[in-house]
């Protein structure tokens, strides 16, 4: 990239994100929708862009949204999904047309032994950047394993899974590893020689849905339809979601396994409970891309010039 273009995508990405959040109004758009036969929720401003698997039912394209300064940000270079590991033949196909040169996994060893390593086309393998889930994956391991339900109750019911879940989104922001994660992944997206990437968790949508978050707002797209993104996992894993409830249920395994449920979601009171953390430790989202995360502004204009045509 050329000085000149640099300094003008710099001027463009610190104007944006001093601008704030337009109103709700300029980006206004139906919630996400299941459609017969359709794999794309369309919004009035951009489309939601999943791509069908068997074995994963949250790996979206990133790209789409509408920015701030009138850009749009690129499809075909970014993608977020759920693990990986339970691909079928035919899925490794679809991915391997992704064209992706590297696939980050935010999980944690305990969830890679129990879940598996992803399945990926010849040639690629993933990179380990785990993110701290506070311990959630044990406990609910051993919740369910125990199939106490009194057990199960004291574990999660009474909003516990709710508070449990808002500790882990602060711990997005006020975790050093956490964050070193989620930079480092923002840096290799950035850079220019970097093909097609894809970042990961178990389901796609915390640790996931944090990073794609952040991402959205660094490229200037508006908060509210970066949250939309954010929130459509409960769109997209609704249905597989239920079915495991029901498989538990049926198991005996639990009794109520609606106690998953704020476990299964994601929710704006957990995503709120980042942004809120993010305000009060750096003052502001800039303040914590560049203090909290380390990016420089040549990084992020970097990342603006790849991202945003």
């Amino acid at each position: 990239m050329s000085r000149a273009r640099i300094r003008l995508a710099t001027a463009v990405l610190a104007s944006a994100l001093a601008i704030g959040t337009l109103p709700a109004s300029a980006y206004a758009a139906a919630a996400p929708g299941a459609g017969v036969g359709a794999r794309r929720h369309h919004l009035q401003a951009e489309t939601i862009r999943q791509i069908p698997l068997k074995g994963a039912v949250n790996l979206r394209d990133l790209g789409g949204y509408r920015t701030y300064t009138g850009g749009q940000v690129r499809q075909g270079l970014v993608y977020r999904s759920d693990a990986l590991s339970k691909l079928t033949d035919a899925d490794v196909t679809t991915v391997s047309g992704l064209g992706l040169t590297k696939v980050v996994d935010f999980r944690i060893p305990m969830e890679l032994q129990y879940d598996g390593a992803d399945r990926l086309p010849v040639g690629l393998a993933a990179t380990s950047r785990p993110v701290s889930d506070l311990g959630l994956y044990g406990t609910l391991v051993g919740a369910i394993a125990s199939g106490d339900p009194v057990k199960q109750e004291q574990m999660l019911g009474g909003g516990r899974a709710e508070a449990y879940m808002r500790d882990i989104y602060r711990t997005f922001v006020t975790g050093p590893e956490n964050r070193a994660q989620f930079a480092a992944t923002v840096r290799e997206i950035a850079e220019g020689g970097q093909g097609p990437l894809l970042y990961h968790c178990t389901s796609g949508k915390d640790r996931t849905g944090w990073m794609s978050y952040v991402l959205l707002r660094a490229l200037a797209v508006p908060e509210d339809a970066a949250g939309r993104d954010y929130l459509a996992s409960n769109t997209f894993r609704a249905a597989y979601d239920a079915q495991v409830r029901a498989g538990l249920k049926q198991s005996g395994r639990m009794q109520n396994p609606d106690l998953l449920i704020p476990l299964q979601e994601v929710r704006q009171d957990y995503l709120d409970s980042a942004t809120a953390q993010l305000e009060a430790d750096y003052g502001s989202f800039y303040g914590y891309l560049t203090d909290g995360l380390g990016l420089d502004l040549r990084t992020l204009a970097k990342l603006q010039n790849k991202m945003v045509r």
